[in-house]
């Protein structure tokens, strides 16, 4: 299931941090760094998957 989660992250990585830990502090955070930019989205998303 967690490839399935890395796949959605590196898509649309806000969703891929809910499938994962729901809404809470690190949903936010990743929205906001997928606003700033891309990338640093994608990498907190896989970072949050792969921690938990």
């Amino acid at each position: 299931m967690d490839i399935i989660r890395i796949l959605v992250a590196i898509v649309v990585p806000p969703l891929g941090v809910f499938l994962q830990v729901g809404i809470g502090k690190d949903f936010w955070i990743n929205l906001l760094l997928t606003f700033l930019g891309y990338i640093p989205g994608i990498v907190h998303a896989i970072w949050i998957i792969a921690k938990r």
